[in-house]
């Protein structure tokens, strides 16, 4: 009977063949890589989750953004939709009322006395020349703005430290007299701006100084030039004389300060009534 043969201990480790090594190493590789992409994952997991994260932060800025230009679009949108809409409709209605007079009414308690409305060809040519002598010379040649009588305006206000001049043209009067109110602010301005490029398409030029002299602010309470000449003078503007009518003329641009007595007390007024005497009354 032969004898067996005695077994090394290391011998169970032989039985192992390069190909069983060679399969155990890339098993070994392949789930090292995967508990690497675990890591990966939850290192990534954990930057998504924290408040600290300045990518986090970014995101949401971004987002804040996005959110804030799409609101400043759709409050443009119905600021602008609705002035049109009005802008349609005073082309051929008159308004019963404007935003100024609802201001002074409420806020100041002020009784407002209905305007005298008249055509524009009602009012005395040299009347109208000159409002827009004083007030804007450009009104017939410009599309509502003056972007050099602005630029002009902001750098004096800066000098100044607050909005005190506005470099506005008489279209820029018009659209604040019937749809802002009377504080100012780079915001009224830039307000201004659109509803005066707004009137300038609906309206015409006539259309716009007739409303113009119709509804803007003469006195506490007074609108209109026929009403301030039947208020301060006890006339129609028809039968002003020239003087009255220069003084009517120069009160628009402090009108709540000031009378047609008093004007010359103020250096600006003084300088706009002796200019007009020079234009308009001296022979």
């Amino acid at each position: 009977m032969p004898r067996k043969k005695n077994k090394s201990p290391t011998e169970p480790f032989l039985c192992f063949t390069e190909e069983d090594l060679e399969r155990t190493k890339t098993a070994s590789l392949f789930y090292i890589k995967k508990h690497y992409r675990w890591l990966a994952q939850q290192r990534k997991s954990h930057q998504k989750v924290s408040p600290t994260s300045p990518s986090l932060w970014a995101a949401r800025l971004i987002n804040l953004l996005k959110i804030s230009i799409k609101w400043v679009v759709i409050l443009h949108g119905i600021f602008i939709l609705s002035t049109s809409l009005c802008l349609g409709i005073f082309r051929f209605i008159n308004p019963p009322a404007t935003t100024l007079m609802l201001y002074r009414r409420v806020v100041y308690g002020w009784e407002i006395k209905a305007p005298r409305y008249l055509p524009l060809n009602k009012i005395p040519r040299y009347v109208r020349n000159m409002v827009i002598r004083v007030e804007d010379g450009e009104f017939y040649n410009h599309r509502g703005i003056l972007p050099a009588a602005i630029k002009n305006a902001y750098r004096l206000n800066q000098q100044i430290g607050r909005p005190v001049y506005g470099g506005s043209t008489i279209t820029m009067q018009t659209a604040r007299t019937l749809f802002l109110i009377p504080e100012k602010s780079y915001l009224r301005k830039y307000l201004e701006i659109i509803i005066a490029l707004e009137m300038e398409l609906i309206l015409s030029k006539d259309r716009i100084l007739e409303l113009y002299l119709n509804y803007a602010e003469w006195g506490k309470g007074i609108f209109g030039i026929e009403g301030a000449a039947r208020f301060h003078y006890n006339k129609g503007v028809q039968s002003l004389t020239t003087n009255q009518a220069i003084r009517l003329v120069t009160l628009l641009s402090s009108p709540i300060r000031y009378t047609p007595q008093t004007l010359t007390k103020n250096g600006i007024l003084r300088s706009r009534y002796q200019y007009l005497v020079q234009r308009f009354e001296s022979p």
